[in-house]
């Protein structure tokens, strides 16, 4: 074994010290936070300084910046897995892991690092926060809203998602206004707006790439319909959140004018 030497050194200076490895990274009150979907006590345990990305006690590389980063990616992970039992896809949920991941890999200082740490477990929240249905009481309603975040390039028209949950389209179409509020179509909007809105700010994936994994029949399709949700264009969204352009470059920047 090649590292028993090493091994050995290790595991004798943890048995002097008394040190013993978290199973987990985020406390209790954190994670209750997050996977309850409270977007207010989460943001009140952030202020107080209890969400901090500290690598001091296990040592994953000898770089600091590094050691951090990895450290990130398991508590992204650690929050896709804990977030399944709160009614996040799964799908969804280790995408959005990946998402942050990925950006992390970017980031250049320790101090970015943990604002991205909040952000995404603020992210997590919400995204909880938005599937909770506390207040849904006919498990149709609840299979149909899993169904969206499940899926969001399925077909969730009214008749698709009726179709889905095999009920009547005009009694599905009120039974979801009545339990959530909203139309369907309004609900599947903001749904796909804000899973847009974050593949724009965390990952380089094209204008198209991210139309077609919406249920966009076109790009210009989902270019008009996120500039009438948000007031921008996708290219000026993410030009101001990331401050850079993406790497479809002129096609992009003529179809947004085309819908300007």
């Amino acid at each position: 074994m090649k590292i028993r030497i090493e091994l050995n050194r290790q595991l004798y200076l943890q048995k002097v010290h008394g040190y013993q490895k978290k199973s987990y990274y985020l406390l209790d009150a954190v994670l209750d936070a997050i996977t309850s979907g409270d977007i207010e006590q989460l943001k009140i345990l952030i202020s107080s300084g209890m969400i901090k990305l500290s690598a001091d006690t296990r040592i994953l590389s000898e770089n600091q910046l590094n050691n951090m980063k990895y450290h990130f990616v398991i508590i992204a992970t650690h929050l896709a897995e804990s977030s399944l039992g709160s009614g996040l896809g799964h799908d969804e949920a280790y995408m959005i892991a990946d998402i942050y991941s990925q950006k992390s890999d970017k980031v250049t200082s320790c101090e970015d690092l943990q604002v991205l740490l909040e952000d995404m477990c603020l992210d997590f929240a919400k995204r909880i926060c938005e599937i909770k249905k506390d207040d849904i009481i006919s498990i149709h309603i609840r299979k149909c809203i899993d169904h969206i975040y499940e899926d969001l390039n399925a077909d969730l028209s009214t008749k698709g998602l009726a179709d889905f949950a095999k009920l009547n389209v005009s009694y599905l179409s009120k039974l979801f206004k009545q339990e959530t509020g909203q139309t369907i179509k309004a609900y599947v909007t903001a749904a796909k707006m804000d899973t847009a809105q974050n593949l724009l700010k965390y990952s380089d994936l094209s204008y198209f790439e991210i139309s077609a994994s919406l249920g966009y029949s076109s790009q210009s399709a989902f270019t008009y319909a996120f500039r009438k949700f948000t007031g921008m264009t996708p290219r000026k969204y993410r030009e101001k959140n990331i401050g850079s352009t993406n790497r479809d470059g002129g096609a992009d920047d003529f179809l947004d004018l085309l819908i300007c």
